[in-house]
C-alpha cells in the first residue's frame, strides 16, 4: 500500500479542502489542549452536538491547569448528554498527568502524547499533525473508509492489523501541511466518501485515484466485519418524586456507567404492584403511580428496553438514611450539580 495516494492527488485533495472545509470552531486554533478536547468530544458524536459542549466546557476549563482542578461532579456535570463518561474521566487523567510531568504545558512529541490516558493512536496523531505540525498520520474511521476505497484493498478495516497497515501506509506520504491533510482526509470520509448512503463521487477530488470507483466496488468497499450482537435488558425505571424534590441512585464505581447519578431502576419490567411494593421496602410512602412511555437506549455492546413509572410519595422521608443508596435532590440542585446518562433522556424532561 505504499504511495496510497499520488502527488497529484494530494496537491488535489489540499485544493479540494481549501474550497470544501466546515466552518468549525477547533479550527481556528493551534493550540493543542483544544484541539485534543474537540478530538476527545467527537470520538462517537456528531459534530453539531459537539458544538455548544465544546464552547461551554473551555469556557470553564480554559487551560489544562482549569481541567486538572476541576471537581469529578463538575467535570460529569459539564460533559452530561455527550455519553461515554469514561471520555471525560480519562481527559481529567491526562490533565492531572500533564500537570505533573509537563508543568501544564501539553506534550509536544507524538510518544509523549500516545502515553497519555485515553489518547489512542488516532488522537495522538491528530493532536500532533493539527497542533505541531508533526508529520504523522491519524486514521480513524472517515480516512480507513477513504483509503481503503482509493486503494480497492478487501482487507477488513474493523481488524487492528488493518488499521495498522494503513497507518503505516499513510506514514510515509503525509506532506508538509501535516494538519490540513489531517483535517482534510477526516473532511472527505464525513462529508464525501460518507459511511451511509451513496458517496458523492462527483465531488471527490481522489476520484480519478479510486480504485473502487473504476473498478464498480464502491457499494463493496470498505470490508467491515460485523460487530458482535448486543445484550438485550429489560429494566424498570423510577421517577419517584415528592413534590420538590427527586431520587436519585450513585451506580458502582465500576462497570457500565460507572459512579454517574441515575433515575432509581431495576432489572426487567415490573408491575404497577411490583413497583409500588419495591417503593415501600425502599423507605418510602407511595401517593399516586403513573405509567410513563416506554423508551430504548443503545449502548455499544447493550441495549436498554425500559418501561417506566412515576411515583409520587409523602414529603417525610428526609432522604438521609441512603437506603440502598438512593436519596432525594433538591430540583435546582439536580439540575445544576448532577450529571443524568443520556440513558434516562426520555425521563428526564419530565424533572
Amino acid at each position: 500500500m505504499s504511495d496510497i495516494l499520488s502527488a497529484q492527488a494530494l496537491s488535489a485533495l489540499y485544493a479540494w479542502y481549501q474550497q470544501n472545509k466546515r466552518d468549525l470552531p477547533w479550527r481556528h486554533t493551534r493550540d493543542p489542549y483544544r484541539i485534543w478536547i474537540s478530538e476527545i468530544m467527537l470520538q462517537q458524536t456528531r459534530v453539531e452536538a459537539v458544538k455548544p459542549y465544546y464552547a461551554r466546557f473551555l469556557q470553564e476549563c480554559p487551560t489544562v491547569t482549569d481541567l486538572a482542578e476541576l471537581p469529578e461532579e463538575r467535570l460529569l456535570k459539564l460533559w452530561e448528554g455527550l455519553g461515554y463518561y469514561s471520555r471525560a474521566r480519562n481527559l481529567q487523567k491526562a490533565a492531572r498527568l500533564i500537570v505533573e510531568r509537563y508543568q501544564g504545558e501539553m506534550p509536544k512529541t507524538y510518544d509523549e502524547l500516545r502515553a497519555l490516558p485515553g489518547i489512542g493512536d488516532y488522537t495522538a496523531g491528530a493532536i500532533a499533525s493539527i497542533a505541531y505540525g508533526l508529520r504523522v498520520p491519524a486514521v480513524d474511521g472517515n480516512v480507513l473508509r477513504v483509503l481503503a476505497r482509493v486503494s480497492g484493498s478487501r482487507e477488513d478495516i474493523a481488524l487492528q492489523e488493518t488499521q495498522n497497515r494503513f497507518r503505516l501506509s499513510l506514514a510515509s506520504i503525509v506532506p508538509a501541511w501535516a494538519g490540513d491533510f489531517t483535517q482534510a482526509m477526516i473532511e472527505l470520509g464525513a462529508t464525501v466518501c460518507v459511511p451511509n448512503g451513496t458517496p458523492l463521487c462527483e465531488s471527490c477530488p481522489l476520484c480519478e485515484d479510486c480504485k473502487a470507483r473504476c473498478e464498480g466496488l464502491i457499494d463493496e468497499l470498505p470490508v467491515k466485519s460485523a460487530k458482535r450482537a448486543r445484550r438485550i435488558e429489560d429494566r424498570t425505571v423510577l421517577l419517584i418524586r415528592d413534590g420538590g424534590r427527586t431520587a436519585l441512585h450513585k451506580r458502582p464505581p465500576r462497570g457500565l456507567l460507572s459512579g454517574l447519578f441515575e433515575l432509581p431502576n431495576v432489572d426487567g419490567f415490573l408491575s404497577e404492584a411490583q413497583v409500588l411494593d419495591f417503593v415501600r421496602k425502599i423507605g418510602f410512602d407511595p401517593l399516586r403511580i403513573q405509567k410513563l412511555e416506554d423508551a430504548k437506549h443503545i449502548f455499544t455492546h447493550i441495549e436498554w428496553h425500559m418501561i417506566a413509572y412515576d411515583v409520587t410519595v409523602t414529603p417525610e422521608f428526609d432522604g438521609l438514611d441512603g437506603l440502598d443508596g438512593i436519596f432525594l435532590v433538591e430540583h435546582d440542585d439536580l439540575h445544576a450539580n448532577y450529571a443524568i446518562p443520556s440513558a434516562f433522556s426520555a425521563y428526564t424532561k419530565y424533572l
